[in-house]
């Protein structure tokens, strides 16, 4: 359930579709978010989840699983 909100969010912010992103794609490397894309992205999530994502932690996220192993280890 994570997974799919966390898909959503980057379909939505970045404009892509679902069947391109997976738990070990790289969120910039593969699907090319910049620095400002990542902000959206993890302001989307903490307010989808009601979570607050801190810099030093968002800053090891390095593939999609990265971000939703957090999240369901911070709900």
């Amino acid at each position: 359930m994570v997974y799919e909100k966390v898909v959503s969010i980057l379909c939505e912010q970045l404009m892509l579709e679902a069947d391109q992103i997976a738990m070990d794609t790289a969120i910039t490397d593969d699907l090319g978010a910049d620095s400002l894309d990542l902000v959206e992205v993890l302001m989307s999530c903490e307010d989808e989840f009601d979570i607050e994502i801190p810099d030093d932690e968002a800053e090891k996220f390095k593939c999609v699983g990265d971000l939703v192993r957090f999240i369901e280890n911070n709900q």
